[in-house]
């Protein structure tokens, strides 16, 4: 077994033993992935500001999200398909998760349910719902979200139209995939996933299939999502949902501070900053480049998470001293889910809570609520060259 020291080591063993399309589908981003480059590469324009000389004992990376406690301000966040990375791969990561003490949000798109997640693990867990024109199957979910006791509802708003990614049309991705000749050859190359996935039941959307109208098989699955994203959605739309739900709602791909301040003064419990991931609209900015306008924005009306780009410790403390209040991980545990099961995406948690304690401790910041900017150096224009 390799030594793994940083994600990029479990990136390399997720691309060597998953299916070419899945790993794909993970490490790529719309169009010319102009943004999807840009979300990791500009947490490198930030600098720390390292400190000497200072009682760097007994530090804790201990805090909360949307009220919840948490071993450090760093959630998984919901990433579809992610049953095809790993057989059972939500339930693993929602039990690594659970184990390491941080939130798991179950992505709409899954393939095993919120029935299956809620079934094997002890802890709730939260809940991603992408907004369909099917009023009865929305509301289904909720209700399921509800009796399944999540505990909290993150509402999508940055995919009401699907951004093309040139690699899925390319490698023909589909959820199981279908057994063409390039498919079946590079299957035969990844014989532990292959006997992962004939080891379980869960190869389907677990959460559509059998739950949405007249979608009994894959074969009628692609064609009822094209059509079932709802480009209407808006902010009245949004309010209904928060209503249905009634529980804590955070509202995810929030990337501008216009939208910011609406979704400040709507009731929402916490915003992310995303842009998918770079998976939606190319040529978007960063989220760590828009996170200061934004937390200038709004300030302390709403709480503020990022996600999108995050591949280490340090990324999350810049994150932080940047001003938002915790984080979201998509590709990090997904390459530790792909290369290692449970126990990578455990790893792919212990890797950046490792490299957050440690750069906090060089830093000088023995706990992790007192990061702000006094903690790095920021270049000139970062966030408002664009303006």
């Amino acid at each position: 077994m390799p030594v793994i020291t940083c994600i990029e080591d479990l990136k390399r063993l997720h691309r060597a033993r998953t299916p070419r399309m899945f790993y794909d589908y993970a490490e790529s981003g719309s169009y010319t992935e102009q943004t999807f480059r840009q979300n990791t590469t500009d947490f490198a324009d930030i600098r720390l500001r390292q400190k000497v000389a200072v009682d760097m004992s007994n530090r804790s990376t201990a805090s909360t999200m949307v009220g919840l406690p948490v071993s450090m301000p760093v959630g998984l966040a919901p990433v579809g398909m992610t049953g095809m990375q790993h057989a059972d791969g939500e339930i693993l990561a929602a039990k690594a998760a659970e184990k390491f003490g941080v939130p798991f949000c179950l992505s709409t798109m899954s393939i095993c349910s919120i029935e299956d997640v809620a079934e094997n693990t002890t802890k709730p867990f939260m809940f991603q719902l992408y907004v369909m024109r099917d009023q009865d199957f929305l509301a289904g979910m909720i209700e399921r979200a509800k009796k399944a006791n999540c505990s909290a509802l993150v509402l999508t708003l940055d995919l009401q139209i699907l951004g093309q990614r040139h690699k899925d049309l390319k490698n023909g991705l589909s959820a199981p995939p279908k057994l063409t000749l390039p498919v079946m050859l590079d299957l035969a190359t990844k014989w532990r996933w292959g006997l992962g996935m004939l080891g379980t039941k869960r190869r389907q959307f677990g959460n559509i299939v059998g739950h949405a109208k007249n979608v009994g098989d894959m074969g009628s699955l692609s064609s009822w999502t094209a059509e079932q994203f709802d480009p209407q959605l808006d902010w009245d739309k949004v309010a209904k949902i928060r209503d249905m739900w009634g529980g804590k709602l955070i509202l995810k791909g929030i990337l501008d501070a216009e939208d910011a301040r609406i979704a400040a003064d709507f009731g929402a419990d916490a915003i992310v900053v995303s842009n998918h991931g770079g998976r939606q609209l190319d040529g978007a900015l960063s989220s760590i480049r828009m996170l200061p306008e934004i937390v200038e924005a709004v300030g302390d009306k709403i709480e503020i998470h990022l996600d999108s780009g995050i591949r280490s410790g340090q990324d999350v403390l810049k994150a932080l001293a940047l001003g938002a209040h915790a984080t979201w991980i998509g590709r990090a545990f997904i390459h530790g889910l792909g290369a290692m099961g449970e126990a990578g995406v455990t790893k792919a948690l212990e890797v950046i809570h490792k490299e957050l304690d440690i750069s906090m401790a060089l830093c000088g910041e023995r706990d992790v609520k007192k990061i702000g900017r006094h903690n790095v150096l920021i270049p000139k224009g970062f966030s408002d060259s664009y303006a």
